[in-house]
């Protein structure tokens, strides 16, 4: 995984910019690319700095979990039913989930939806 450059790195190159250089003269400069001039650029616009955000990590799972009662009691009615079927079921409520997510949501709730024979 990569790893954020230094916010002194970007303020740096940011005060090149701001003093008269081009994001191209900056980059070079400095040693990073023009698009990662462009992007400190806009952010320094934007929210005021050029701290970098959160790198890596589960961005999507609280869109599944603000959904995990409908799709426990959905669970909970129909024992045998496959993802498919709840993706369907939730889509007709106007929930749209992938199936993939859908998996995740449910190993993390230590749920499963693994056909059994009864003799085990």
């Amino acid at each position: 995984m990569s790893k954020a450059l230094s916010v002194d790195l970007r303020v740096r190159v940011l005060a090149a910019v701001s003093a008269g250089a081009t994001h191209r003269e900056a980059a070079e400069r400095f040693g990073v690319s023009a698009a990662s001039v462009s992007r400190w650029r806009n952010l320094q616009l934007r929210q005021g700095d050029v701290r970098p955000g959160p790198l890596g990590g589960d961005r999507n799972s609280r869109k599944t979990e603000t959904h995990g009662e409908a799709i426990m009691a959905w669970l909970a009615e129909n024992r045998d039913g496959t993802l498919f079927e709840l993706r369907d079921t939730l889509s007709a409520q106007g929930i749209t989930i992938s199936k993939s997510a859908l998996h995740r949501f449910l190993v993390r709730h230590g749920q499963t939806r693994k056909k059994r024979l009864g003799t085990r």
